[in-house]
């Protein structure tokens, strides 16, 4: 089991200290995929990186601008390109004059259907485009791109050195797992880059939305055995005659909200994917949410 942390204390549009380096403002976008909302992070002080600005809502952005005044914002960090993490992007850099960093939306970013997230920001394009490992710094701090493919091709998150933690956007949250919503979402990528950030021993991950995570190779190992078992569930649904993936969901996610239902059979498409991609599955014609699937 996932040990998941749903605790949180906050107040919308309020700035608080949550670590000796890192403070947090929280958008009222609350919802299925959100949780309390966008958690947007300001790191140090004086001259500040900001991390995952979220969405163009006008209460948030004068929250966020309140938060910010007096200070120089040198560096905007954008984990990827949902409407709920890059749209402000823009806008606060041209208020505060501060350069945009990330990846840039892929051509193809249809992935974001209606109900299966928060919906894409196809026109998000960094100022900078990021490396793996490029290290970005301030005064006191110095935050370093790791790419994390999987959730969407384009996600990075950000380790902050001075405290080991590390800012996950939606590669890992702690109240839940993580939406894969092929083309874009790729379970393999997804596996590769759990592993990439459990290897690395953070102390303390910091996801956009929900509370930070404290025991994180632990989380981190339950987080990647669900998604394992996932793969034994479904394998287990196709050994009992049920071949199609609109029919496995049900049975799958019993007990998950009926309005992720939706989300819920594009991940279990990106296991799909995978499980052929491994040669553990068959397919008959094209793999895609109606096709029909056997074991190998």
């Amino acid at each position: 089991m996932i040990p998941y942390v749903h605790e949180i204390a906050f107040d919308y549009g309020r700035c608080d200290q949550v670590s000796p380096l890192i403070r947090r403002v929280i958008a009222r976008n609350p919802g299925p995929f959100t949780y309390t909302g966008t958690g947007v992070y300001i790191i140090g002080s004086g001259t500040v990186a900001v991390i995952d600005p979220g969405p163009e809502l006008p209460e948030h952005r004068d929250a966020l601008l309140a938060a910010l005044e007096g200070e120089t914002v040198s560096h905007i960090l954008v984990t990827h390109h949902h409407l709920d993490h890059s749209p402000l992007a823009r806008p606060l850099a041209q208020a505060t004059g501060a350069v945009i960093y990330g990846l840039p939306a892929p051509a193809d970013h249809g992935e974001a259907h209606a109900g299966l997230e928060e919906g894409a920001d196809g026109r998000f394009r960094p100022d900078i485009e990021l490396t793996d490992g490029q290290i970005l710094s301030g005064p006191g701090w110095t935050l370093e791109a790791i790419t994390t493919p999987g959730h969407t091709s384009n996600h990075v998150c950000f380790a902050l050195t001075e405290e080991n933690a590390l800012f996950s956007g939606d590669h890992i949250m702690g109240w839940s797992t993580t939406v894969i919503t092929p083309p874009d979402g790729d379970m393999g990528d997804y596996f590769a880059s759990l592993e990439k950030v459990r290897d690395r021993r953070f102390q303390t991950l910091w996801p956009t939305h929900g509370a930070p995570v404290r025991e994180v190779g632990p989380f981190v190992d339950a987080y990647i055995a669900h998604r394992r078992a996932r793969e034994v569930q479904i394998l287990e649904a196709l050994a009992h005659s049920h071949t199609r993936i609109r029919a496995i969901v049900p049975i799958l996610y019993a007990a998950v909200d009926p309005r992720l239902h939706p989300a819920a059979a594009h991940s279990v498409l990106a296991h799909m994917l995978q499980l052929v991609r491994e040669g553990r599955v068959t397919c008959e014609g094209q793999p895609g949410l109606d096709a029909d699937y056997r074991r190998a």
